[in-house]
């Protein structure tokens, strides 16, 4: 790799594997960037498995959901790299991504993904809390008298 660097960007681009497939996905307070690499079907979520990053099972297949319903589950290596928000918004932002790498591995996808509703970016965040009150809703107490 260091005899490359004195070479122009288009030889040394072409060196790289060009077979990756890259896809962002947003969560609640959670950002996603997924990398998809043809391969044996390993998860790696901040360089660390996704058993060991996500402990719940519900999530684990969250996060694959996309992977199995367009029938390419065990044909991607995926690394991905999940910032902010909690484990849940984690896994929607992961599952959000993995649809959209794999639009551009296939357009022809598109069709499935959208009737699964896993190309949706679900836009619900937490409400600010207002002036004059408690929180997001709630008031102080009232009295009359």
């Amino acid at each position: 790799m260091e005899a490359q660097l004195g070479l122009p960007f288009k030889q040394r681009s072409s060196d790289l594997a060009t077979d990756q497939y890259y896809g962002t996905g947003k969560r609640k307070s959670s950002s996603a960037r997924v990398f998809m690499v043809p391969g044996t079907g390993r998860f790696m979520v901040n360089n660390r498995d996704l058993s060991e990053y996500f402990c719940n099972e519900t999530q684990r297949t969250i996060i694959r959901f996309p992977l199995t319903i367009t029938d390419n589950l065990g044909k991607f290596d995926v690394k991905a790299t999940v910032l902010g928000g909690g484990t849940s918004g984690q896994a929607g932002a992961l599952r959000l991504g993995i649809a959209k790498a794999l639009l551009e591995f296939n357009s022809e996808l598109r069709p499935r993904l959208k009737k699964a509703g896993l190309l949706t970016r679900d836009s619900r965040i937490k409400e600010r809390k207002k002036y004059g009150q408690k929180g997001a809703r709630k008031r102080f107490q009232f009295s009359k008298r």
